[in-house]
């Protein structure tokens, strides 16, 4: 009985001084660590109270604190930020859809300032810019050596004031300046049309008012094609699309599906990641969908694009989006300003990260850039010849009226896309597709 009592207390003490051997050095590396960073912040106050003391102008203490926590989130990644109260306003001011300014989506790389997209309609889309222009110069001012927010300031003004911006652009030689009109941003978030029995929404945007407007305005046209027998399919244009609300994104995607995950976010701790999965309810009943991406589709439009694809609901056309697989989160401090913080990575239902990598379209379709018309006109076709244009031809009497009248429509329909594949190829290409699917179905 005594071997098995000295047997137990020697199990109790064996096992005390292996967790004393494996705690005593965790506990010291922890307390190695906390002295290290109370000695890194001496060492910042020290900094700032010389800087302060001795610099050769009395410094704004204000603004240096301002740059330290602005730099320390910029260290980090791209999108991580400071955001002063006025910015954190403008934030908010745009997911709400209005707002002063360019109409561009921007971000910082390697030094240089990238335009991640143009917005439609908005001052730098019609002065010409870009996806993957980079922004070297403001009014003659570099921008090298800034952060994305000071680069962001300079290019700010009054509603109707004239900006130069030097464009260095993949293709081009030299660099060339760009004359922009600052103007009152007015995002219209999703603009539907129909192309035959084809409905076409151009989502620009994922603010407040994205889902909303995606849901009327495809009920809105699916009652004036006649009802859902009638309409032939859905183009997702989201093509030059920046992303922006993470709810948004999910309740699109949620729109064409009727269940299974949407998207997962995963951050540092295992427990910290959130699943969204979708509702019951198609909007268009299982009617074919295409997908447009470009570069210049990211974040939100690219959880959609990913979660469509990989629930094989639609196809997705195009090319590689810009690859921002991160999610920010925006905390308020005090003072009314706020940081923007990565907190975690989203992943699409497959499991797979997009970060860097972005979506690969089923089928990569590059959109031309429009050549100069030389002596302001097109060179028209040559016309060609058919049957129809023999003298003496057999005349074709087999075919009823009704026959003739869907086949002359048929004609249109494809008439109409080859010329709108002059202004758009890759819409052009997706309408041809879903054109195809429903033939393939039987629909039409």
């Amino acid at each position: 009985m005594k071997r098995f009592v000295m047997a137990g207390i020697g199990g109790i003490v064996g096992g005390a001084l292996l967790a004393t051997q494996v705690a005593g050095p965790l506990l010291a590396q922890e307390r190695v660590r906390t002295t290290n960073v109370y000695e890194q912040l001496d060492l910042f106050g020290d900094v700032f109270e010389r800087i302060r003391n001795q610099y050769v102008e009395e410094p704004d203490t204000a603004k240096l604190i301002e740059a330290a926590i602005n730099g320390m989130l910029m260290s980090l990644d791209p999108h991580s930020g400071y955001m002063p109260p006025d910015d954190f306003d403008d934030m908010r001011t745009q997911t709400r859809g209005s707002f002063g300014g360019l109409g561009i989506e921007v971000t910082q790389e390697e030094g240089f300032i990238k335009v991640v997209t143009p917005m439609d309609g908005t001052p730098a889309d019609v002065a010409g810019v870009e996806p993957g222009d980079l922004i070297t110069h403001v009014d003659g001012e570099s921008l090298m050596g800034l952060t994305l927010a000071q680069a962001v300031d300079l290019m700010r003004g009054p509603v109707g004031s004239e900006i130069i911006v030097t464009i260095l652009r993949e293709g081009v030689s030299e660099p060339f300046d760009l004359s922009i009109i600052r103007d009152t941003i007015r995002l219209q978030a999703v603009r539907v049309r129909t192309e035959g029995d084809i409905v076409v929404l151009r989502v620009t945007t994922f603010n407040e008012q994205t889902f909303p407007n995606l849901r009327d305005g495809l009920n809105e046209a699916i009652e004036e094609l006649g009802g859902m027998d009638q309409l032939g399919g859905v183009v997702l244009d989201m093509r030059n699309n920046p992303g922006g609300l993470l709810t948004q994104a999910i309740r699109v995607s949620d729109a064409f599906l009727e269940q299974g995950e949407i998207v997962s976010t995963r951050g540092r701790e295992d427990d910290a990641g959130e699943r969204f999965n979708a509702q019951a309810g198609d909007l268009i009943d299982g009617k074919p969908l295409v997908v447009l991406i470009n570069a210049g589709s990211a974040s939100a439009s690219e959880i959609v694009a990913g979660a469509l694809q990989d629930h094989r609901r639609a196809i997705v056309v195009g090319t590689r989006s810009f690859g921002k697989g991160s999610v920010q989160t925006v905390m308020p401090l005090r003072g009314d300003g706020a940081i923007r913080l990565t907190t975690s990575l989203y992943y699409t239902p497959s499991g797979r990260s997009i970060q860097a990598l972005g979506v690969s379209p089923d089928i990569v379709v590059e959109q031309p850039r429009r050549q100069p018309i030389e002596d302001g006109e097109a060179e028209e076709a040559p016309r060609t010849r058919s049957e129809n244009d023999l003298r003496g031809r057999l005349e074709n009497n087999d075919m009823s009226e009704d026959e003739r009248r869907q086949m002359e429509e048929e004609r249109q329909k494809a008439e109409d896309v080859a010329r709108l594949r002059q202004e758009d190829y890759q819409l052009a290409y997706a309408l041809d597709i879903l054109r195809g699917l429903t033939a393939l179905n039987g629909q039409r």
